[in-house]
């Protein structure tokens, strides 16, 4: 076989040669068209030449061009070449054939073998194939259970994750939860928003597990079982079978009704849609009151808010929402799940320029209670990101405080650890003064008995020692300050029960019992209730009493206020729009009260437009407390100057 190739290689390079020298003869000639070059044809290699001069080299015609200007001309000189080369392809296919054959031969006792190697190989090739795509996700294998069930956390497209790595950008993960109390999730929301996506976002995973793949959701997810996956996404309209988009839709329904059961995942977009809305939603409701008693789990897309309002009320279904920025009218691509969304259509028709009129005169057209429920919609995602905002406020501040807390501790602990050290230190020293003061006094009574006890010897080391006491005393005794004398009230002692009035130990604050609770009293101590340990408690008289707080007798008790209560039942948006103006005053003094007390940065009040009166007069009353900082007009996407938004100091 080897030989044979040499051969072949060798005479293909002669009859390139000779071809080329006679390429070249004929080029200068004029013979070949402008960029002609060497070709084969008919398994010849040949070479052009324009069609009249083709009886000037001496050879054989293989072929022509379309247009029959041009000749491929087998010079005579390279026919035997060409013959050679092609019987030295002859036998090298021979060849090939008959090593083939003898390889067949060999192998073919080892046929089972083979098969089952190549089987094997087949398995692992594919293991491979989906663990390099389980990297390239990022993919988990999720906890699973044999059991109809969808609680999944970081949930992403496969496609569209694959296709954002390649730009650098990120998905925004998806979290769904499907169970026994809530199998069917009806999800609304603005168009663009999503919520296609997120229904082939849970159609792919789940397919995708079920055939044996990891799945890009986060792996404390769970993932169950279903027997049927059933779809109904997209437009499924056929001429052939006289099928309109609303039929199509309506033929998939009744293939979902006869075959749903409890081990039934099915995902349904665009609910409803395809014809007359009220008929459409109607049908609708009907269906998915069928499938909801098939005990089935599923997903649907919705812009029907009777079928919002079906979901509210019937065990099983739950509504949820894509987000929306109701500022700045853009997606936000996630899921939240307990409260039908918006389809804010009149805020994308503003915002993409549709004329004033035309949106105003749709809103008379819209039905009342249509209008009240988009408000509504609109006004809780407004709330929903202020407290957002406020909590990342909060949450920011939070860590501050535990930032200074930390720097507090590391402070305190600093400061014991030097007060310890500076304590030693003390004690040394006054242990060395100690000494010397004793060594000096042992010193003056040596030389006291060795004077002889001579008058004047003993008054000069007298007068030493006295020296040396007030250096040392001066060098190194700090006298601490007086404390202020304390005016100490009479303990008649006595058993403490209810309107006892009491002191606290070590001090002189004096109190009167309101309630006893066990080991705790509650004690109103001037205008504050406070909750002390009995312990901690000496009951006076009324004399002293009245002696340390100039009344005559304590105050009336103390009812107290339920922060808590009033926290919880608080709300910063007062709606105070048809109202008089004194019922306006009394509502927003309550509420000013309120919030004053609980220490609300930020209160917002709905007092509508109209003539301005109402606006007018509560502003004129808000100036009137000196706890309001400054108010401006509601931004206009949010009522404008029907609002005002009152900012505390």
């Amino acid at each position: 076989m080897q030989h044979i190739r040499r051969e072949l290689i060798a005479e293909q390079s002669r009859l390139r040669r000779t071809l080329d020298s006679m390429l070249r003869t004929a080029q200068q000639n004029g013979w070949v068209p402008e960029g002609a070059t060497m070709t084969v044809r008919n398994g010849r290699m040949v070479i052009p030449l324009v069609a009249e001069h083709k009886r000037k080299i001496r050879g054989f015609v293989q072929d022509e061009s379309d247009s029959g200007k041009t000749v491929f001309l087998e010079p005579a000189d390279a026919l035997e070449s060409n013959n050679e080369i092609r019987e030295l392809e002859s036998r090298e296919r021979r060849e090939i054939v008959r090593i083939l054959m003898e390889l067949t031969s060999k192998v073919r006792p080892y046929t089972e073998e083979l098969k089952r190697a190549y089987t094997f190989l087949g398995i692992v090739d594919f293991i491979r194939a989906k663990a390099k795509l389980a990297l390239e996700m990022d993919a988990n294998a999720p906890h699973f259970v044999q059991k109809p069930l969808v609680d999944w956390h970081g949930a992403r497209h496969p496609l569209l994750l694959m296709s954002y790595q390649k730009q650098g950008r990120n998905v925004v993960p998806l979290h769904v939860k499907l169970d026994h109390e809530e199998r069917i999730l009806l999800v609304s929301g603005p168009n663009a928003g999503g919520k296609s996506v997120m229904l082939k976002t849970i159609g792919l995973i789940q397919y995708m597990f079920q055939c044996g793949l990891l799945v890009p959701v986060d792996d404390f997810s769970t993932i169950g079982l279903f027997r049927n996956l059933f779809m109904d996404i997209g437009d499924e309209q056929s001429l052939e079978n006289d099928l309109s988009t609303y039929s199509s839709h309506l033929t998939n329904m009744k293939h979902f009704l006869l075959h749903s059961d409890k081990k039934t995942l099915f995902l349904i977009d665009e609910f409803g849609t395809g014809t007359e809305p009220s008929l459409g939603g109607a049908i609708a409701e009907s269906i998915l009151n069928e499938i909801n008693r098939s005990g089935a789990y599923g997903v649907i897309n919705t812009h029907y808010s009777n079928l919002k309002t079906f979901a509210d009320r019937t065990d099983g279904l739950v509504n949820g929402a894509m987000r929306f920025d109701a500022e700045h009218l853009e997606p936000l691509y996630q899921l939240e799940t307990g409260k039908p969304g918006s389809s804010f259509a009149f805020e994308i028709g503003r915002k993409i320029g549709l004329p004033k009129p035309v949106l105003d005169a749709a809103r008379q057209k819209l039905d009342r209670h249509q209008v009240n429920f988009e408000k509504l919609s609109k006004e809780l995602e407004i709330e929903k990101k202020v407290f957002q905002d406020r909590n990342a406020q909060n949450l920011q501040r939070q860590n501050e405080l535990d930032k200074l807390t930390e720097q507090y501790q590391t402070l305190k602990n600093y400061l014991d650890t030097e007060k310890k050290r500076l304590l030693n230190e003390a004690k040394a020293q006054a242990k060395e003064l100690l000494r010397e003061a004793n060594a000096k006094i042992e010193n003056t009574i040596r030389e006291i008995r060795e004077q002889g006890a001579e008058k004047l010897a003993t008054k000069e080391i007298r007068q030493q020692l006295t020296d040396f006491s007030s250096k040392q005393l001066k060098e190194e005794v700090i006298v601490p300050p007086k404390a202020a004398p304390v005016n100490e009230v009479e303990v008649v002692g006595g058993v403490i029960t209810t309107g006892s009035l009491v002191r606290v130990k070590g001090q002189n604050t004096v109190g009167e019992v309101l309630e006893l609770k066990g080991k705790d009293a509650v004690v109103a101590i001037g205008d504050l209730r406070t909750t002390l340990k009995v312990n901690r408690l000496e009951k006076v008289s009324r004399k002293e009493f009245k002696a340390a707080t100039g009344e005559e007798k304590p105050r009336a008790k103390l009812t107290g206020v339920d922060l808590n209560e009033k926290a919880v039942n608080f709300s910063f948006n007062l709606d105070i729009r048809g109202r008089r103006g004194e019922e306006a005053m009394v509502e927003v003094d309550n509420f000013m009260d309120d919030a004053i007390m609980l220490g609300y940065p930020e209160l917002r009040i709905v007092h509508g437009k109209g003539d301005g009166i109402l606006r007018q007069l509560i502003r004129n009353h808000l100036r009137t407390y000196s706890q309001v900082g400054r108010m401006t007009d509601e931004h206009p996407d949010r009522g404008g100057a029907g609002v005002t938004i009152v900012e505390m100091k």
